[in-house]
Order: structure tokens, then C-alpha cells, then sequence
């Protein structure tokens, strides 16, 4: 994990006028952050159990060899028929309060 905190201050001078010319080291006024920015950054797997052993998962499907007219292929990494999509989703959507859904491939009639 990963912590990052910051402030942001800025400078600036003020002229009455642009023939004055630049600012002078007098009149420039420093601003003190009045608030600071904590980021938290955490690298967490998105894939929690499915094919651990392979390097990359990778599944492919000739479309026009789907056997029914729709079928839902897992996105949450959730499902217990990976690749194919079970509804995992929908508790996981419930617990964490994401959106993610199947992707649908749907057979093109002949």
C-alpha cells in the first residue's frame, strides 16, 4: 500500500498596471495551503481464484459456434462455471456496490 499526501500553495504578485513591469521581489505574496489531499493507493487482484496457475487467462469462442441464441460470459471473475457467467455478479454488486455485468454474445441468425 501506498500513501501519498500533498498541499497545494500558490504565488502570485499584483501590478496596477502592465507598464509597471514585472513584479518585484516585495511584492510578491506567498499563499498558504489552507487544506491538504491524502491518496490511498492499493494494488489488489481482480481476479480472485479462477486459473491462479496460468500466466494470463485467456478464453476465445468462435461466435457462429455458440450453441444457444445468448449466451453471458463472466466479467466479475466470480463465477463458478468461468467463463461462462453463473449471476456471482449480483452479490458482488450488492456487497462491494458495483456495477459490473455479464457480456453477452448473441448468435447471429443464419
Amino acid at each position: 500500500m501506498a500513501t501519498i499526501a500533498g498541499c497545494v500553495g500558490a504565488g502570485f504578485c499584483y501590478s496596477k498596471s502592465r507598464i509597471e513591469g514585472p513584479c518585484r521581489p516585495s511584492t510578491i505574496v506567498a499563499v498558504r495551503p489552507r487544506r491538504s489531499v491524502a491518496v490511498k493507493a492499493e494494488a489488489e487482484a481482480i481476479n480472485p481464484q479462477v486459473r491462479k496457475d496460468e500466466e494470463k487467462v485467456v478464453d476465445s469462442v468462435l461466435v457462429a459456434e455458440l450453441s444457444k441464441p445468448l449466451t453471458a460470459y463472466c466479467r466479475c471473475w466470480r463465477s463458478g462455471t468461468f467463463p461462462l457467467c453463473d449471476g456471482s455478479h449480483v452479490k458482488h454488486n450488492k456487497a462491494t456496490g458495483d456495477n459490473v455485468g455479464p457480456l453477452l454474445l448473441k448468435k447471429q441468425k443464419e
